[in-house]
């Protein structure tokens, strides 16, 4: 055991003696918030040692009692804090530890009405749930959460960043109608600004490809309204290549469809998500001729 966990110990050890001695009747008449405030300083220095041995549960442990002796001193920002202190200690050894302690944070600034910080933790918690693809569900719900919170707290841009991210997930997991409205909504959103106008674009294009994955006709008909909707998107190399794979899905042409797809790529790298739809569309299309 190193030096600077050693010392841990004994800060540990000191704190539970100062509660200790806090409990007493002698403790709570003279100076018994001063003990708290000491052990909350031992814990909190105890915390800090055990990150410099990079002994991450010990860490999140000692940044958990902190939390709950400034709760009990009624201290609630102090308190949320040391949460998140604990959360990015457990982060890198125990997800479920971390949501834990990031929970309690949100719980305590949704009472003071802090919807802005509790939707960046709702973040915080969605970003550990997304590297995991068995806690995709969770992460779709906690982006939920904070695009709620950051709506009303009128932060537009940061809303939807997370419902993006929500749609994504969905159409990953399948939820094609979900996923479609979602970037209908933003594509609409950005249409509003000039500065965001242009990204309604990629917005159209994903959701074009998320109708196709269920039904070419669809597919055929959102186009053209997306078009109504934002005319420059009808010179897009994006509209051009849909319009192209509904062509070759209709005809039946699989070569075809594979070869726009390469040509698309070769200019515009497509990433993951655009590949896996892709190669969702050209099976469904390989199985089942009549996809329309």
């Amino acid at each position: 055991m190193g030096d600077n966990e050693q010392k841990a110990l004994q800060l540990m050890a000191e704190a539970e003696k100062k509660l200790t001695q806090q409990k007493g009747f002698l403790g709570s008449l003279f100076g018994g918030s001063n003990k708290i405030e000491d052990a909350i300083e031992c814990y909190q220095r105890a915390g800090n040692m055990f990150k410099m041995s990079k002994n991450w549960s010990k860490a999140g442990e000692c940044f958990c009692e902190a939390a709950t002796l400034h709760g009990r001193a009624g201290s609630r920002h102090d308190a949320g804090t040391c949460y998140v202190d604990a959360s990015n200690c457990y982060k890198k050894v125990d997800v479920e530890s971390a949501v834990n302690c990031l929970m309690k944070s949100i719980d305590i600034y949704t009472d003071m009405g802090r919807f802005t910080m509790a939707a960046k933790h709702h973040q915080s918690i969605a970003e550990m749930y997304e590297s995991d693809p068995t806690t995709l569900v969770k992460a779709i719900q906690h982006y939920e959460q904070a695009a709620d919170y950051f709506k009303g707290e009128e932060s537009v841009s940061s809303a939807n960043k997370c419902m993006l991210k929500v749609a994504q997930y969905a159409a990953q997991l399948e939820d094609y109608e979900k996923a479609i409205s979602i970037y209908e909504q933003v594509a609409a959103s950005s249409l509003e600004s000039s500065l965001l106008k242009y990204s309604a674009k990629e917005y159209f294009f994903r959701a074009a490809l998320c109708h196709l994955s269920v039904d070419l006709l669809n597919a055929q008909h959102a186009i053209e309204k997306y078009a109504q909707q934002y005319p420059a998107f009808q010179d897009s190399r994006e509209f051009k290549l849909i319009k192209v794979l509904c062509e070759h899905l209709e005809e039946q042409n699989i070569e075809g469809f594979t070869e726009a797809v390469k040509d698309y790529d070769s200019i515009s790298r497509l990433d993951q998500w655009y590949t896996t739809i892709l190669l969702r569309i050209k099976k469904a299309a390989d199985e089942d001729p009549d996809l329309r």
